[in-house]
């Protein structure tokens, strides 16, 4: 789960549609044995869905300038229990970031459909560097927790 897409994702109307954003390269390293990132962007969504992996974000709209979560206003959430209701199987939800994290618990966080579930808080898979990650490699590390749940 990602929060709200950022400029470069809505303009070109896919997730993590930045090509610096390291979702895509995160996926492919964990699942892909060594494959390069898939060049058209349906070849990237039936790469994760083959992997079991669905992608939504928690916020279906904000106001925002720019991309920067830390400047979301007025977030209207998904319906994130709605999904899960759709589709049963999915047993571990991965939020991508810490607004993405703190806003499905905000709207939905004592909601059977997500107590039902595992949550996991990942680093942002943004290239701006924190004090704990600084790249992509150390933020492929810490999404291998997504693997052992």
């Amino acid at each position: 789960m990602g929060s709200m897409p950022g400029v470069a994702s809505l303009k070109a109307y896919q997730y993590y549609g930045n090509p610096r954003n390291y979702l895509w390269r995160i996926v492919y390293a964990l699942y892909g044995n060594g494959k390069e990132v898939d060049a058209e962007y349906e070849d990237r969504l039936a790469f994760a869905l083959s992997h079991g992996i669905a992608l939504w974000d928690v916020i279906a709209s904000c106001e925002r300038p720019g991309s920067l979560d830390s400047d979301i206003k007025k977030a209207i959430p998904n319906d994130v229990p709605g999904l899960l209701r759709r589709f049963p199987d999915i047993r571990v939800i991965a939020c991508n970031g810490t607004k993405s994290h703190s806003e499905l618990l905000k709207h939905f966080g004592a909601h059977p459909e997500i107590l039902s579930r595992k949550v996991l808080r990942m680093p942002s898979t943004s290239p701006i560097p924190t004090r704990d990650y600084r790249g992509l490699e150390d933020r492929v590390e810490a999404w291998r927790a997504i693997k052992n749940v």
